[in-house]
């Protein structure tokens, strides 16, 4: 066989897998916000849809319309951002109700179509009593204080339950989180045909928050890890390492991060986490600390894990 030959039918293989692994791809996600504050262009909002489809659910709103704008300036959408906003977008997960969670959800809610909002029993309280009462703003849901407008289904998840995500082929179960210990926080399991990917919202490691709920949520999804099921982990990790302990206020830093594989790898084993995406969300201004941030993450990688940073309005295939 010449070297031509050789050269030409590499080429092919090499072609053949390329398609074969964008083929195994699962969930398409595009970024609306991914910052921990304090640019209110550019907070927490993550889309996600199974891959070829525009069946998209927004993970928490703290930037919408903005966040549209960008996918399409960065060609991500070719479609106007009403048709984004209303029609592929089919519902919002909130896994907690700061405002750098649900700002984007609220100030667009007028020019928003018919959907569901999801969240636990204690965020879709506080949705009801803070946001969409009537006062501070108009009640929009179907539950809750003041004229209901009902163009939002409220809709609330039992912990752990698998529940059918309307005008989807997915579901979800939820799980509490800890943010400063009582209050709680929420982690989405997302499941589409075989395959997972889990966003948690913001959280403390276990050992600072005094908490189990992490470990309890790493006891669930090792099995889905082990058996390569499981395509990221969108995880927050907000400040350096040299951010005190007692000045966290219910977030991670990439020593904690790590601290929290860990815990997980004593369910998985270390190996199984090698090369598992782990989308990292929330990283809080200047950008001085975002930049040392990312380099203590690369410079101290014991379980090999694939590190994700997300850029606003950029899409990324699971």
């Amino acid at each position: 066989m010449t070297i031509k030959i050789r050269l030409t039918l590499l080429l092919l293989l090499l072609t053949t897998l390329g398609f074969s692994q964008k083929q195994k791809a699962s969930f398409t996600v595009v970024p609306l916000g991914v910052k921990g504050g304090i640019d209110e262009k550019n907070l927490s909002a993550y889309l996600v849809a199974p891959f070829g489809t525009t069946d998209f659910i927004a993970l928490d709103a703290g930037t919408i319309n903005a966040g549209i704008e960008k996918a399409i300036e960065k060609n991500t959408f070719t479609a106007t951002v009403e048709t984004v906003l209303k029609q592929y977008i089919k519902g919002y997960f909130i896994s907690h109700a700061h405002l750098d969670h649900v700002s984007g959800l609220i100030i667009n809610s007028p020019a928003d179509a018919a959907k569901t909002i999801y969240a636990s029993q204690s965020c879709m309280q506080m949705m009801e009593d803070h946001y969409f009462n009537g006062d501070t703003w108009a009640n929009f849901g179907d539950a809750g204080s003041g004229y209901q407008i009902k163009k939002y289904h409220f809709q609330t998840l039992k912990m752990a339950e698998k529940t059918i995500i309307n005008n989807t082929t997915m579901t979800v179960q939820a799980f509490p989180l800890s943010h400063v210990n009582p209050f709680e926080s929420t982690a989405f399991l997302i499941q589409h045909k075989e395959d997972y990917v889990l966003y948690l919202g913001d959280t403390g490691a276990d050992r600072i928050e005094k908490s189990n709920k992490l470990s309890a949520l790493w006891q669930t999804i090792a099995p889905l890890i082990k058996e390569k099921k499981l395509k990221g982990i969108f995880i927050e990790v907000s400040f350096p390492n040299e951010q005190p302990e007692n000045q966290l206020y219910g977030h991670l830093t990439p020593k904690l991060l790590n601290e929290e594989l860990e815990a997980l790898s004593t369910f998985t084993g270390k190996e199984a986490l090698k090369s598992l995406n782990i989308i990292v969300t929330h990283m809080k201004p200047p950008i001085e600390k975002i930049t040392k941030l990312k380099q203590q993450l690369y410079e101290y990688n014991p379980f090999q894990v694939h590190l994700i940073y997300p850029e606003q309005g950029v899409q990324l295939e699971l």
